[in-house]
């Protein structure tokens, strides 16, 4: 249950974040936070990721309608291993999945609005609902990476004590 409530704290701050910025700030207008590093920009996506697969809504409904279906599964899956940071991970990827989800469906497109500028490189636009699928998905490789490792380990504690009775 606590993971369906991380879930849902990370959807209510995306959902309310945007609110602000649709509400509050024309398109296209920007608030700077840090100089020219970091910007509140009212911003508009249609697609993906970097702005890729524009305008593809139907797409989009479907493909997370699948992916969401199957984290609530896996979550299922996974609690009762007792395993603690993947049930964290997917809860952040579920959370920011059905927030740029909603905004798809009401909206048509999703409010980004988080800027950030590397000298003469901007990066791509942003929402807490993207940013949580990333921190989401880094946990969920740092998970595996953990799990293959204690994995090995096991393995390698199960032959040597194997081989230590057959020397006995």
């Amino acid at each position: 249950m606590m993971y369906y409530l991380i879930a849902l704290i990370v959807f209510l701050i995306d959902q309310g974040t945007k609110y602000l910025i649709a509400s509050r700030l024309a398109l296209g207008e920007q608030i700077p936070v840090i100089g020219d590093f970091f910007l509140i920009t009212s911003s508009r996506n249609r697609g993906a990721a970097f702005g890729i697969l524009q305008n593809q809504l139907w797409f989009f409904i479907v493909v997370t309608s699948l992916v969401v279906i199957g984290i609530i599964w896996y979550m299922q899956k996974v609690k009762s291993e007792g395993r603690r940071l993947l049930p964290v991970a997917l809860s952040l990827v579920l959370g920011g999945a059905l927030g740029n989800f909603i905004d798809r469906l009401v909206m048509g497109e999703v409010v980004d609005f988080l800027q950030f500028n590397f000298g003469s490189y901007t990066f791509p636009i942003f929402n807490i609902a993207d940013s949580c699928i990333v921190i989401g998905v880094g946990l969920i490789l740092l998970d595996t990476f953990m799990e293959g490792k204690r994995e090995q380990e096991a393995q390698q504690s199960s032959s040597s004590s194997t081989n230590q009775e057959g020397q006995s």
